[in-house]
C-alpha cells in the first residue's frame, strides 16, 4: 500500500503560479501512474491531470491543458502538478493519487484506493 501526501498549496492571485508535490511511500512509486484531482466547494471532485508510470505519457483535463503541467521524479518517489496563470475557478483542494493503471485514475476514480490528505489552493480575483 503506498502512502501519499500532497503539500505546496496556499492563497495566491489570478496569474499566479504554484507547485504541488505529493510525495509517496511504501509500494514501489516508480511502478504506479499519478494523478491530481480537484474538489471545489459544492462541486464533484475532477480529474485535473495523470502521468504514466514512467513519466512519457500525461494527460489533462481541457481545463488546464496548456497552464498546468504534470511530473515526477521517482528518484524523490515524487509527483508534481506545476500550475501556472493560475485562476479563480482553479480554487480546489487538490488530491494526488496513485494507481498502477492510468486508464483507472482518468476513467474510474472511484475505484482507486490510494489518496493523499488533499492540499488547499485558493486563488483570488
Amino acid at each position: 500500500q503506498v502512502h501519499l501526501v500532497e503539500s505546496g498549496g496556499g492563497l495566491v492571485q489570478a496569474g499566479d503560479s504554484l507547485r504541488l508535490s505529493c510525495a509517496a511511500s511504501g509500494d514501489t512509486f516508480s511502478n504506479l501512474a499519478v494523478a491530481w484531482f480537484r474538489q471545489a466547494p459544492g462541486k464533484e471532485r475532477e480529474f485535473v491531470a495523470a502521468i504514466s508510470w514512467i513519466g512519457g505519457v500525461t494527460y489533462y483535463a481541457d481545463s488546464v491543458k496548456g497552464r498546468f503541467t504534470i511530473s515526477r521524479e521517482n528518484a524523490k518517489n515524487t509527483a508534481y502538478l506545476q500550475m501556472n496563470s493560475l485562476k479563480p475557478e482553479d480554487t480546489a483542494v487538490y488530491y494526488c493519487a496513485a494507481n498502477p493503471s492510468s486508464l483507472v485514475l482518468r476513467t474510474n476514480s472511484k475505484a482507486v484506493k490510494a489518496w493523499g490528505q488533499g492540499t488547499l489552493v485558493s486563488v483570488s480575483s
